[in-house]
């Protein structure tokens, strides 16, 4: 009788075991089938280049890596708040992530003009990559980044170049010309001579067509050739304006850090590797936009001359100077990128 008391209890506790290693393992498995939904605004219209490489196609290789339990709802500009407003949106959570420019968190942030527009700093992507990734510029901009609870990565490195009516190929050439810009490079072509301003978008194609402005710069070639600008200005200035990363990613820090570990890593790990791809990629579209322009358009390279850009960039580093002195992090920005510009000869 006790045997047979003795053998049941054993039963019971098995199947009491089983039952709840069951019950673990049942949970564990929806957790991780689990769908996590998530809302992202861009900063680009549909239309853009950038919207659809970079973020549809980094939207879609989260969702496939992560087999579905990670899907971010994509928002063209203005369609939830304004672009400017995107990164306040993801700081308080209004919206788990976003895409848009350094150049937009400069008052809150100055160590972003390193990141957005520093002028005639580079003139190969390579060179901005390796300063960004290898010596730990984009650390810099994630920490800062951190303290206002959002996580920020860089999009790619491109370049961003003028073109005008005119041919510029010396520094006086620059003087009242009217220029459509933005950012820190608005303010040095400022310095330099230049009437510069800022106009939205829809606004630049019209003002050089009436004679409004001279010339403007919205990318590159790319740019120029989707916005027309080839159509009025035949000139492409060489060397670029500024190689830097205007255009990031913002995630939410509390939402991010909830998500389960494998999908963080994923999302970590499609960034970082789109980063490189899509510099990459990126840097052949100009190069096969520009060869398009120069042989169907009747566009010519407009090059500053080297004594000309020895001149350039000399008054390019007393700005630089004068960046740094705005927070600690801009510091050690320009610390860090005058002492491998000397490396690379560029001063």
């Amino acid at each position: 009788m006790r045997r047979a008391t003795f053998f049941i209890c054993l039963i019971s506790v098995f199947f009491f075991v089983l039952g709840v290693t069951f019950i673990n393992s049942t949970q564990t498995a929806l957790a991780a089938g689990k769908v996590i939904k998530w809302k992202l605004q861009a900063v680009y219209p549909s239309a853009s280049p950038s919207y659809q490489g970079s973020t549809l196609v980094v939207i879609d290789k989260i969702k496939k890596r992560t087999n579905g339990r990670l899907v971010i709802e994509p928002f063209t500009a203005g369609a939830l708040v304004p672009s400017k407003e995107i990164y306040n949106a993801v700081q308080r959570g209004m919206i788990e992530a976003g895409m848009g420019s350094a150049n937009y968190l400069r008052d809150r942030m100055p160590v972003m003009t390193f990141a957005a527009s520093i002028c005639f700093n580079f003139t190969e992507v390579w060179q901005g990559q390796y300063l960004f990734k290898q010596l730990g510029l984009e650390d810099i901009l994630r920490e800062e980044s951190l303290k206002h609870g959002v996580y920020y990565f860089s999009d790619r490195i491109y370049p961003t170049e003028l073109v005008c009516k005119k041919p510029i190929t010396k520094l006086d050439d620059f003087k009242g010309l009217k220029l459509r810009s933005s950012g820190a490079i608005k303010v040095f072509l400022t310095q330099i001579g230049a009437a510069a301003s800022y106009i939205t978008g829809a606004e630049v194609y019209p003002s050089l067509a009436s004679g409004v402005i001279d010339g403007a710069h919205w990318g590159a070639a790319q740019g120029a050739d989707k916005m027309g600008f080839y159509e009025i200005c035949k000139y492409h200035l060489k060397p670029s304006l500024n190689m830097g990363a205007p255009d990031a990613w913002f995630f939410n820090k509390k939402k991010f850090d909830a998500l389960p570990k494998d999908i963080q890593k994923i999302a970590l790990d499609t960034l970082e590797e789109h980063f490189w791809y899509r510099s990459n990629e990126y840097i052949y579209l100009e190069g096969k936009a520009l060869a398009k322009a120069l042989k169907e358009r009747g566009v010519k390279i407009s090059m500053i001359e080297p004594a000309e850009q020895v001149k350039i960039r000399k008054l390019a580093q007393a700005m630089w100077l004068e960046e740094s002195k705005k927070s600690p992090a801009s510091k050690k920005a320009y610390d860090i990128m005058i002492g491998y510009m000397k490396d690379l000869g560029l001063l």
